[in-house]
């Protein structure tokens, strides 16, 4: 009991901390993996993805009835994402992660620098007129990050965000709940492998999906209600945490 409470606070943090700025996973899977250490990857994985996904859907309800949506942009890049995330989790088995995370560490890294530095990054939303290029940026954007999302995963919303806001020229506001969207195709894709392979620990995760939605609620709300300065700064956080985690797992013996 004492177990399941902790990781409900843990999901709670998680679904509120994901709904502003991405990175649910880096507090739920150290949580289930501490609990559970003998457990299979899989299993990890696909009771994380099962949690997350109720408090992402909330989030992305939210966010749609509050924020204006680039739906024309948003709706291929999320179907692109679904796609292509079976594909990524098809190559896992293909390309160490070994390989991955010293070239994700140096992206976020980078990310994390451009952000810093260009102080008016994401602060104002810049009407773009939507064309042919910017739907097939849309669909690049989603296939390679729904892609990554099936083979690796740690950052996900974080280069979603970033993405949207250097290429699609959105607002923090904006870009955190379009990637929403693209986040719920790319569990409900990862789903569909888990739940039919038995890889959800529904005892543990059905609990846990219900705080992820209560802090997918909180957080929703404390998003829109302080604007994308706050957003930015959470996200620059973030990002620090991303570097230290991805930076210790490499010096961690195999």
């Amino acid at each position: 009991m004492l177990h399941l409470t902790i990781l409900c606070a843990f999901a709670y943090c998680a679904g509120m901390i994901d709904a502003v700025v991405g990175g649910g996973g880096l507090i739920q899977i150290p949580a289930l993996l501490n609990v559970f250490p003998g457990s299979q990857a899989a299993t990890i994985f696909g009771t994380n993805k099962f949690s997350s996904v109720w408090g992402t859907s909330v989030a992305a309800r939210n966010y749609a009835g509050k924020v204006a949506i680039p739906w024309n942009l948003v709706l291929p890049a999320a179907a692109s994402a679904f796609a292509m995330s079976f594909l990524g989790a098809a190559t896992v088995s293909f390309i160490p992660h070994g390989v991955l995370r010293p070239l994700v560490l140096f992206l976020v890294v980078v990310m994390a620098i451009y952000i810093f530095r260009k102080k008016d990054f994401g602060a104002i939303q810049r009407p773009l007129a939507v064309g042919t290029r910017e739907r097939v940026l849309s669909v690049l954007i989603g296939g390679s990050i729904g892609f990554y999302d099936g083979l690796f995963g740690p950052g996900t919303g974080s280069f979603l965000i970033f993405l949207f806001i250097r290429y699609l020229a959105l607002d923090f506001l904006q870009a955190s709940a379009s990637a929403k969207f693209v986040n719920l195709a790319t569990n409900i894709a990862a789903l569909m492998f888990f739940i039919p392979t038995g890889k959800v620990l529904y005892e543990i995760a059905v609990p846990m999906a219900i705080f992820n939605m209560l802090g997918a609620y909180t957080g929703t709300r404390v998003a829109m209600k302080r604007g994308t300065a706050f957003i930015r700064a959470l996200f620059l956080f973030l990002l620090v945490v991303l570097i230290i985690k991805l930076a210790w797992d490499m010096v961690q013996p195999v």
